[in-house]
């Protein structure tokens, strides 16, 4: 039915956002002093640069990057370089909470603009560099053209924000700017819903716990 659907599909939206958070927020805890936040690279403390990207880069990358790391895990011959970039994009998008604050990627003032920018950034270098892989180079060949086109399509070179000049590195993870939530209508009501759900969670779950347990009378 209609109705159910819709209810499933934003429940299953609520419970995905409420894992993002929670594990994030753990991680954001243990090293909460620093905006970007070293992961220690190679145990050197030298990471791989990841050129900037642009607004409209990111948005062609977003639309494409379910495909790209598709690819890139179904390469045999993967170098050290694209190891290091597939594993840097994993740990910046789950720290960016996968995407799903509304505004993540569209929005410039969105707190979590700047860590889509990095983990967009990591794929699309990503891309790029698995070029250089000994895998199926037709398949790798084919997307990079595809992607190509759309950035030519959309003109996406031109369509710039206040990041769009920010490299990044696989040493630094970049955090969302939680000082911004605040003063970001969407940020501040995705996270104030959460607290409302997780806060009714746990009132029902208490309710059910002290709540007396009805039997039979005892027989006089």
């Amino acid at each position: 039915m209609p109705g159910i659907s819709a209810r499933s599909g934003g429940a299953g939206f609520a419970c995905r956002l409420i894992g993002a958070l929670l594990l994030a927020v753990l991680l954001f805890v243990t090293s909460a002093d620093a905006h970007r936040q070293s992961s220690g690279g190679d145990g050197s403390g030298a990471g791989i640069p990841i050129p900037n990207l642009t607004h409209g880069q990111m948005a062609v990358i977003a639309d494409n990057m379910t495909a790209i790391l598709a690819v890139a895990d179904r390469q045999t011959g993967l170098d050290e370089t694209a190891r290091r970039l597939r594993a840097f994009v994993d740990w910046q998008y789950f720290f960016c909470f996968r995407g799903l604050v509304p505004g993540s990627l569209k929005d410039e003032e969105s707190p979590f603009n700047e860590c889509s920018h990095a983990y967009l950034a990591g794929t699309q270098a990503l891309l790029l560099e698995l070029r250089q892989t000994r895998g199926d180079r037709a398949e790798v060949r084919a997307l990079v053209d595809k992607v190509g086109l759309d950035m030519i399509r959309n003109n996406a070179a031109l369509v710039l924000c206040r990041f769009s000049s920010e490299a990044f590195n696989t040493a630094d993870v970049v955090s969302p700017r939680w000082s911004e939530v605040p003063a970001h209508p969407p940020s501040l009501a995705t996270f104030g819903g959460l607290a409302f759900l997780i806060g009714g969670a746990l009132w029902l779950g208490l309710r059910r716990r002290t709540a007396p347990v009805s039997g039979p009378l005892p027989a006089g």
